[in-house]
């Protein structure tokens, strides 16, 4: 997996490309979040338009950043999410405290 940052006002975006899997993928989506939160960063979104395909861990790791983030008071949003894992965060009953919000710049 890959990802790009994208600072938009005071939102930063995360691009996400590639297949979010156990091991690197998710390891690397969890050291980039942190390293946003130790910056300071209040709003971040995922955009999911190039990942085709998440696995339970990936579901995790989403989970858990979502978790930090409205702990902390701040905003998280999946954007451009795929139909297919759409309706497996729609599954889990995890799409309606996520969002997939068209509100946030993409």
């Amino acid at each position: 997996m890959e990802i790009e940052e994208r600072q938009v006002d005071d939102a930063t975006i995360l691009h996400l490309k590639g297949r979010m899997l156990i091991g690197e993928g998710t390891e690397l989506l969890r050291d980039k979040f942190d390293s946003l939160m130790e910056a300071g960063r209040k709003r971040i979104a995922l955009d999911l338009g190039g990942v085709p395909y998440v696995d339970s861990a990936g579901l995790g790791e989403m989970v858990r950043c979502y978790k930090i983030m409205t702990r902390n008071n701040d905003k998280f949003k999946l954007i451009n999410t795929p139909k297919r894992i759409r309706d497996l965060l729609s599954t889990a009953r995890l799409l309606v405290v996520m969002g997939d919000d068209d509100d946030w710049p993409s």
